[in-house]
């Protein structure tokens, strides 16, 4: 995988839905905007203006599913601005669940307004990105596309959660997992737009296809970022995901490849020196034992299998043809990205 600059779709969206989001965030009580809007990067913690914010990623999926469709993009932003609340929803929660101090840059919302009050406030998200459904036309369909990669979200953040404590974890059970905690959201996000078009259930299907690839290919890459990203560039930790003993993808690769790398990553995971405030000796050993293992050549060679899944998953149905290169464009980057 080589790496690329942002496609200039994410920028554009970004721009179509920044308003509306904000817009939505300014229905919520004072005090609960308050820790969403430091969140998203556009306040600082007393308030002055923040430069901050995501990639988009997701929104710009909701916009292009509606074009793909052959709609405008105001049909997906409603789409767009529902995704990206039930993401930063998700974000709010794991942050806190792992213990997370630090994310583009800047302390965590929970590490300067408190766990409970990040916690109301990714609840707070949660309700808000049904309602912004509500007076769109077809937004019952969207609705329930939501509401069911919600659901699926959350039952793979638990099993994330559950696989801390065990050794015995397949690589089909991560996988699963992997699909449920963050391609089930880009799923939805990838068809939501067409949902909201009315469009035929062929071309909803292949776009909720592409987007499921899509999502266990971000998130391969994600777990490769979290073993060797650059901290300057990600944001996080060295190491933070081998830390915390994160059931990671490349990990788990690596533990059950019957090889003696493997093994004594295994051994190292169920050992005492592995820990928060382990030295960065132990957690590059740990690095290593996956890369000997095979781990992370395993996580690049399936990440760019299922970005050729994605892309053909847009063969053989009537997709508007700029929509699609967008599609494909953001698929390319969030499989060559550094961040």
């Amino acid at each position: 995988m080589t790496r690329s600059q942002p496609p200039a779709v994410l920028s554009a969206v970004r721009d179509l839905v920044d308003r509306p989001l904000r817009e939505a965030i300014d229905r919520l009580a004072p005090k609960i905007r308050r820790v969403a809007a430091y969140h998203f990067g556009w306040e600082e913690a007393d308030g002055r203006p923040g430069n901050g914010g995501g990639k988009a990623v997701r929104s710009a999926l909701a916009v292009l599913s509606a074009q793909a469709a052959g709609a405008p993009a105001a049909v997906g932003i409603p789409g767009a601005v529902a995704v990206e609340l039930v993401h930063n929803f998700s974000l709010l929660h794991d942050d806190v669940m792992d213990g997370d101090e630090e994310r583009r840059h800047r302390p965590t919302a929970w590490t300067v307004f408190g766990r409970s009050a990040a916690l109301l406030a990714g609840d707070a998200l949660l309700g808000l990105a049904f309602d912004v459904l509500l007076d769109a036309e077809h937004g019952d369909a969207a609705q329930r596309c939501l509401g069911s990669a919600t659901q699926e979200l959350i039952a793979g953040q638990f099993d994330d959660l559950d696989f801390e404590t065990r050794l015995d974890v397949s690589l089909d059970e991560c996988v699963s997992m992997a699909g449920a905690k963050t391609a089930a959201l880009m799923a939805c996000a990838s068809s939501i737009g067409a949902r909201l078009a009315g469009a035929d259930p062929a071309l909803v299907n292949a776009l909720d296809d592409f987007g499921r690839h899509l999502g266990l290919a971000f998130q391969l890459v994600d777990d490769l970022l979290g073993i060797w990203g650059a901290p300057e560039v990600t944001g996080k930790p060295v190491g933070a995901d081998l830390r915390a003993r994160k059931k990671s993808l490349p990990v788990v690769a690596a533990m059950t490849s019957g090889t003696p790398a493997g093994e004594e990553l295994r051994i190292l995971y169920g050992g005492e020196k592995l820990h928060a405030d382990a030295d960065a000796h132990v957690v590059g050993l740990a690095a290593e034992l996956v890369e000997a293992a095979g781990g992370r050549r395993w996580a690049m060679e399936e990440a760019d299998r299922r970005l050729a899944a994605a892309c053909a998953a847009l063969d053989g149905v009537p997709v508007v043809p700029a929509a699609k290169t967008g599609l494909l464009d953001i698929a390319r980057y969030v499989t060559s990205r550094d961040h």
